[in-house]
């Protein structure tokens, strides 16, 4: 086992933690054994030590003055109460208390005692798994009861390996562009004996702007890149959190530069994010389930305890107890899932997704979604503003956003999770809701002309198994601007369903993410690009993509958004147009077969995007203004656009980033085991 960690004692570089407080330190749940090598570190964690219990703070740097011979290596306060070791190729990062003793002497690598942790994940899972062998998970991060056995790990690294790792290395061809690196060789694919050659182009202006304006929104920690800030205006005197790293805003981000060949900073992105996942989050005295991930982190500079002069980095998350109106950011655990298997199937590194603390961070976010509840429906259930409309618009209850990214990120960790007796039956249960969910989403929430006229035939007040009006749907709810809005042909899913209500306007991102997923019928995805080339003003304007249509107005808006002044009428999430929207509509276009409508989109935003230096989103109806209170320079417009750019150059990298359809899921679909009447499921019409 190969490491490039050791132990130093310094209060004088700058180093790296993250801050945490721990009711109890079964995170860990170990003691290092004592012995008298003195190059072993002695440590201990006995509960008459009841002070190192709390308030523990993990860092991690890199001794740069080392870095040639010794590689990553962490400084570490004797006075401090605890720490974790930064090594990625551990596993995950280790903690310790503050007693232990270091031979300074010694010239050695060092040997390090450490625990071998079995998790005891079966005690903190649903119903969604069984009691059964999980030795093939064993992780320190999950709280419980833990057997602890000694594992003695030596450094074997030297410097012959170094250098042979080093000259393995994928090579890139690259060029400067204004100070930035931008990889050429993106067209390629990961197979180039079956991909035909294809002819570089030349980078654009507005490119090279918007990959030097990426580079320039990078956050380091350690001396590592781990994220992008959300917005890097530098006449922005007030920043509120738009200086963090937001998950569901990296991800274009993450895609761009996976797309250019530059896989190092999303991988570190996905290992840090995974270290936030696992602890302990309070908001007035109640914590949230095992699994949820951050909406955001910062990377802050404070004092190093107990030193004259030094520093450290720390990594401060934010899991919604900062956040407007305290919601959790229920989609950040699914996009985290979704970009995991983008990132292995962009490199081909498919040993991160294998890692033990990599799956255990899959469980446990999977456990978070499939744990069991009062709701009658497959979908999840979640409150107003807990996805990328993180404000009230009266998307509470089971959004269409939230299904897609749900279904998508079931499907992408059934893909990556290792089956073993220890995750058949959530394999099993990740089928029968997939099955359940996508037959609910296609039967229930698509609607067309057809439909809406079936809608508005309902007889109400139905109590039976049989009912057509299962939901009680009363066909007064159908808006006006429908009736006549719909095309002949084409349709969409509508944004939200629950008993006697149905949410009519359309939500772009989930019905993008529906096609790409496959959540809906080959069928329903293109019924539903062939609504968006029929109503391209309505929904793409002057700039593309409108987050939602139509806005809410008048009392409408007033009663569902409280009268929030940031979402009035065709501004923001109300009716606002969003480029970032686009490398997901390009996405869409490519698996359909319709890339010119893709085209269409970025070169209108082309037009525009740079001239109007990057904004978040765009106001009015058509999108023809500047959102008013717009972010200039936001990173997931600049980065969503490079990445519709490279996707549309090379789409066979795009296909490996959407889902077919899964044809064996129609084999154990619910409905055919049903004695309920249901005697049709639209999941066999594609």
């Amino acid at each position: 086992m190969n490491t490039s960690s050791c132990i130093s004692i310094s209060t004088t570089k700058p180093c790296c933690r993250i801050i945490n407080s721990y009711r109890s330190l079964s995170h860990f749940g170990f003691s290092l054994p004592r012995s008298n090598n003195n190059s072993l570190i002695h440590t201990n964690l006995s509960k008459s030590h009841p002070e190192s219990v709390y308030n523990h703070k993990f860092h991690c740097c890199n001794n740069r003055s080392r870095s040639q011979d010794m590689g990553r290596t962490c400084i570490v306060n004797l006075d401090r109460r605890g720490f974790i070791v930064c090594d990625w190729n551990w596993g995950h990062a280790r903690g310790f208390s503050s007693n232990f003793h270091v031979d300074k002497g010694s010239d050695s690598r060092g040997v390090l005692v450490i625990p071998k942790v079995a998790s005891d994940i079966r005690n903190h899972s649903t119903s969604v798994e069984g009691h059964v062998n999980e030795k093939g998970f064993e992780s320190i991060y999950i709280q419980g009861g833990l057997n602890v056995k000694p594992l003695v790990i030596e450094n074997i690294e030297t410097e012959s390996n170094v250098a042979k790792e080093g000259k393995e290395e994928t090579s890139y061809n690259r060029v400067e562009v204004n100070g930035s690196t931008v990889n050429t060789n993106f067209f390629k694919d990961l197979n180039e004996s079956t991909t035909p050659k294809i002819v570089e182009r030349e980078v654009s202006e507005i490119e090279k702007e918007a990959w030097q304006l990426l580079r320039g929104t990078i956050v380091n920690y350690c001396g590592n890149p781990v994220g992008t800030v959300a917005a890097n205006d530098p006449a922005d005197r007030q920043p509120l959190n738009y200086d963090q790293v937001f998950i569901r805003d990296f991800v274009p981000s993450a895609l761009a530069f996976l797309l250019n060949g530059e896989k190092e900073i999303v991988k570190n992105f996905l290992l840090h994010t995974l270290q936030l996942q696992s602890w302990e989050k309070t908001v007035d005295c109640y914590s949230p389930g095992q699994g949820l991930m951050p909406a955001s982190f910062k990377v802050k500079t404070v004092p190093l305890d107990g030193s004259d002069g030094g520093f450290e980095e720390v990594l401060d998350p934010d899991f919604g107890e900062s956040a407007i109106g305290r919601v959790a950011p229920v989609d950040s655990g699914l996009w985290w899932i979704i970009l995991l298997r983008a990132y292995g199937k962009i490199t081909g590194d498919h040993a991160l997704q294998e890692r033990v603390d990599v799956q255990t961070g899959i469980r446990l976010g999977l456990n978070l979604c499939l744990s069991d509840g009062f709701d009658m429906f497959p979908t999840l259930l979640v409150t107003d503003g807990s996805c990328m409309i993180d404000r009230r618009m009266g998307i509470h209850g089971h959004p269409l956003e939230i299904q897609a990214l749900f279904y998508s990120a079931l499907r992408c960790a059934r893909e990556m999770l290792i089956v073993n007796d220890g995750t058949k039956n959530l394999v099993a249960t990740i089928n029968n809701r997939l099955s359940a969910l996508s037959f609910h989403i296609r039967e229930y929430y698509w609607v067309d002309m057809k439909k809406i006229n079936e809608i508005y035939r309902y007889n109400t007040e139905e109590y039976s198994t049989n009912a057509v009006n299962k939901f009680n749907i009363y066909p007064d709810q159908i808006p006006s601007w429908l009736v006549d809005w719909i095309p002949e042909e084409g349709g969409y899913l509508i944004g939200n369903l629950q008993p006697a209500h149905m949410d009519f306007r359309f939500f772009t991102l989930g019905n993008l993410w529906a096609i790409i997923s496959s959540l809906g019928t080959s069928k329903q995805n293109k019924g539903i690009l062939n609504l968006i080339e029929a109503k391209w003003d309505d929904l793409i304007g002057y700039m593309p993509l409108k987050i939602c249509y139509p806005a809410l107005e008048y009392e409408e808006w007033r009663i569902i958004t409280g009268s929030d002044p940031k979402n009035t009428p065709w501004s923001y999430h109300n009716g606002g147009s969003w480029p970032t929207l686009l490398w997901q509509f390009t996405l869409a276009c490519i698996k359909m077969g319709k890339p010119e409508l893709a085209q269409k989109a970025v070169a209108l935003a082309e037009k525009r995007l740079s001239t109007d230096q990057w904004p978040e989103y765009y106001d009015t109806r058509s999108g023809r203004f500047v959102g008013k209170q717009s972010r200039l320079f936001q990173t997931w417009t600049i980065s969503g656009f490079l990445a519709s750019k490279m996707l549309l150059e090379n789409p066979d990298k795009a296909s490996l980033l959407f889902l077919e359809e899964d044809y064996e899921l129609l084999e154990i679909c619910v409905c055919a085991l049903s004695k309920t009447g249901r005697k049709k499921c639209s999941r066999f019409a594609s």
